[in-house]
């Protein structure tokens, strides 16, 4: 869960964004979204996927199970 509180830190950092407007973006309260930063709390399935399409990533360098940033664009998926 570490690895998923750094890469979200990293990416929203890399955008410019703050942690308030992250939490607007996902519509939840910004104490919930530093939960997230902070590694306190898990994102349900559909925010991990809103963050991954915010960023541009997939849900696997997320959640770090992959260290490629870029989705798949072949269509498969893999």
């Amino acid at each position: 869960m570490i690895k998923f509180a750094e890469r979200l830190q990293e990416l929203r950092k890399e955008n410019h964004v703050t942690q308030k407007g992250m939490a607007e973006f996902l519509k939840i309260q910004v104490r919930s979204y530093q939960s997230y930063e902070g590694g306190d709390r898990r994102p349900d399935y559909e925010k991990l996927v809103a963050l991954a399409d915010y960023f541009g990533v997939s849900t696997d360098y997320l959640l770090g199970r992959t260290d490629v940033r870029e989705m798949p664009s072949d269509g498969t998926g893999a």
